[in-house]
């Protein structure tokens, strides 16, 4: 060939080569790579035994990325000092800060942290392993943890376990060996040696692995268990893509025991009692929110006003939060409040003793600033009735009073066992139930008739209307004007509020028999599609019985109400007393108009990882790494057939 003819030849191939180069960037000029990384060696090498280096290399096939290496890889022993784990290009270097422990297996869980650079395949379960003693440690437990109020998955808390069975080994010592949880609160702890273990959960506030804050959420019990393992098979199923399966084959594997630990998780009620904050974001009123409840409320004096008389109170349900509605105008126009506090606050030894402070509760907006508003308003008023003057319209020459402002629920449609609340945004005087009237309309009778009722007040800016709601009859809730005032002069206009109870036709009603709860009280839930309480049943015959049951989807959810307090109790590790349990039923249940349902439900069937229904699970799992299958979709397109790759 000549030279002539050398030349043009490397011409065309140096051109083919960078061509061919060019297309692999192109998703439509080759095929993609479906291949995980895989693991070419270590040092030291995966399984070794007597190691005594603390950095360490793992080598893949091709260049590899770590997803958050800090959320997502786990060291067992627990490693007080957090160690460093990188990508380097094709390998991942870790550098463990703390000392070695001797005679001990070492496990690195990478989970599915690691994917390849280019494509993000994963790796999968990964998890490296070597001992520092003659042997290695195979053993494995594994389970779920839940949160104990509502069986929601806990994502991310630590699970450890301690050989040291003394309950006080959970508050002194950090764990032996370690995990975490994942979407889905499942926890697979590695490298266990044959032995006697309690497992705990932990969401470690300050990373020493032990329970030594009460804020922190802890789940306990009191089990022993001794892992083991026994050997088993499985089906694992080979998918071409999300549909098509292209095999199935029966594998030989190590099925290790327990794997279906449950802990559920709770956090302590705080005891260690602070003023958290003071807030006074309007001048009409101030609260105060304590870190925990308080059976006796502050005592406050003023410091440059009068507190005798002063206020009117109002307390949460458990006493945290306390807000104080100034009865005075003057003094809703100060713009500051210097007051003395004396209350019950947690001394540095832990014990609940009486504390005076002193507070000044300065008004969100200024005095100056308000009044200069309101005369805005007038002035706004007054434009408005000369527009309406030169145009001929009615107007006022008087600026009427701001009217008060009510809540009445419900507005409409209403159930037979449900009533009628009225509410304000501010206190209310004293309401003189002779101007308030309620009148009843049967369906074919032309006449209204006078109904009688209770008006029980709620607190001081809500009343709750009684009355016996017949279905299928319309009622009118009548009340004069100025009925309802508030402490400060504000009035509320008539009212003439329409109410239609629905009929019998429109409801279902629910029995559930809940097996083996019989002679044990049980608070009874049935929920909403959002996972909201819409009825409630207090039981203690295993029957729970709910009428007047719209049409829709239900979900029932159980409190074992062990101290018969009408409410969900949660733990306490000092005195070993667990959480009152919860159950779901994992079943919707569909109510229709006209319909009974008879239903029973055995809450213990199912363990309890699996009974809260997706529908109202608000911790979703997270949706799992795969190879994405993308050369099937190519050949498709190409009209070629594709085999994948084993």
């Amino acid at each position: 060939m000549t030279l002539l003819g050398v030349s043009l030849l490397f011409s065309v191939l140096t051109l083919a080569l960078l061509q061919s180069c060019a297309r692999m960037g192109n998703p439509d000029g080759g095929w993609y790579d479906e291949t995980p990384p895989k693991v070419v060696g270590a040092d030291p090498a995966d399984g070794a035994t007597n190691v005594n280096k603390k950095k360490i290399y793992i080598n893949f096939s091709e260049f590899i990325k770590i997803d958050n290496p800090t959320e997502n890889v786990v060291v067992s022993p627990p490693q007080l000092e957090a160690p460093e784990i990188k990508g380097e290009g094709k390998r991942i270097a870790v550098q463990l800060a703390d000392s070695l422990k001797p005679n001990t297996t070492y496990t690195i869980d990478f989970s599915s942290a690691i994917s390849d650079n280019n494509e993000g395949n994963p790796l999968g379960d990964y998890t490296y392993t070597f001992s520092t003693g003659d042997h290695i440690d195979t053993l494995q437990v594994s389970g779920y943890v839940v949160s104990a109020e509502d069986l929601e998955p806990v994502k991310g808390i630590l699970v450890g376990l301690y050989n040291d069975l003394s309950d006080s080994a959970f508050q002194k010592k950090p764990m032996l060996r370690v995990s975490k949880t994942d979407s889905r609160g499942h926890f697979t702890i590695k490298g266990i040696a044959p032995g006697k273990y309690h497992v705990y959960a932990l969401q470690d506030a300050d990373g020493n692995y032990m329970f030594n804050q009460k804020s922190e959420m802890l789940a306990f019990n009191h089990d022993i268990i001794e892992p083991s393992f026994k050997p088993d098979t499985r089906q694992d199923t080979i998918w071409t893509d999300s549909l098509h399966i292209a095999s199935i084959n029966v594998v030989n594997y190590t099925h290790f025991l327990p794997d279906n630990i449950c802990l559920r998780a709770f956090n302590e009620i705080l005891t260690t009692r602070y003023l958290v904050k003071s807030d006074r974001t309007d001048a009409n009123h101030f609260t105060l929110y304590y870190s925990y409840g308080d059976s006796e409320l502050p005592k406050i004096k003023g410091l440059n006003f009068n507190a005798d008389n002063a206020f009117l109170t109002e307390a949460s349900a458990k006493r945290d939060t306390i807000t104080y509605w100034l009865r005075d105008t003057a003094l809703v126009n100060q713009d500051t409040l210097s007051i003395q506090l004396t209350h019950n606050i947690t001394d540095t030894l832990g014990v609940l003793r009486q504390q005076v402070d002193t507070l000044q509760l300065i008004a969100k907006t200024s005095y100056a600033k308000r009044l200069k508003d309101a005369q805005k308003k007038i002035k706004d008023w007054q434009k408005e009735q000369d527009k309406k003057k030169k145009k001929g319209m009615p107007y006022d020459s008087i600026m009427p009073p701001e009217e008060l402002k009510l809540n009445i629920s419900p507005a409409g449609d209403m159930n037979p066992d449900q009533n009628v609340t009225i509410q304000a945004d501010v206190p209310l005087l004293p309401v003189d139930t002779a101007h308030i009237h309620l009148y009843s309309h049967p369906e074919k009778d032309s006449l209204w008739y006078r109904e009688r009722y209770e008006l029980d007040k709620v607190d001081n800016r809500t009343y709750r209307l009684l009355a016996e709601w017949r279905p299928g009859m319309e009622y009118s809730l009548e009340a004069d004007s100025a009925t309802f005032a508030s402490i400060y002069g504000e009035v509320a206009a008539k009212i003439k509020q329409g109410l239609k109870v629905r009929t019998n036709d429109s409801y279902a009603s629910l029995l559930m028999t809940l097996a083996g709860m019989q002679g044990k009280h049980v608070i009874a839930q049935l929920l909403d599609g959002s996972g909201k309480t819409v009825k409630e049943a207090y039981i203690d015959n295993g029957q729970a019985e709910f009428y007047y049951l719209q049409a829709g989807k239900y979900y029932l959810r159980i409190i074992v109400d062990a101290n018969n307090n009408r409410r969900w109790d949660t733990g306490d590790y000092d005195k070993g007393i667990e959480p009152e349990e919860v159950y779901y039923d994992p079943e919707v249940i569909e109510c229709k108009e006209k319909w009974d349902l008879t239903l029973t439900w055995d809450p213990t069937a199912k363990p309890l990882w699996q009974q809260k229904p997706d529908a109202i699970k608000k911790q979703k799992a997270d949706k799992q790494k795969t190879i994405q299958h993308r050369n099937l979709d190519r050949a498709k397109k190409l009209g070629i057939q594709y085999i994948p790759q084993p």
